[in-house]
């Protein structure tokens, strides 16, 4: 008996934060994206811990900054 083919989707579900993200590499190595490398990295500081710095007491654990907003340190 022959196996069916599955069927694939040509677009993988994203969240809506990012919908319409496409990222290709084009013949000279460079990063060409649909959106801001603002925009990404604001959507990863939300939603992505990072593992390197989890573990520093020195960092507040929620420090509110979206949008790469730094605040002064007195």
């Amino acid at each position: 008996m022959a196996r069916k083919k599955k069927k694939t989707n040509t677009k993988p579900n994203v969240n809506p934060e990012l919908e319409g993200f496409d990222i290709k590499i084009d013949t000279f190595g460079e990063i060409q994206s649909s959106f801001n490398i603002d925009k990404i990295n604001s959507f990863l500081n939300k939603h992505v811990e990072d593992k390197k710095l989890k573990d520093r007491n020195d960092l507040p654990k929620d420090n509110g900054e979206e949008d790469g907003d730094l605040k002064e340190r007195d």
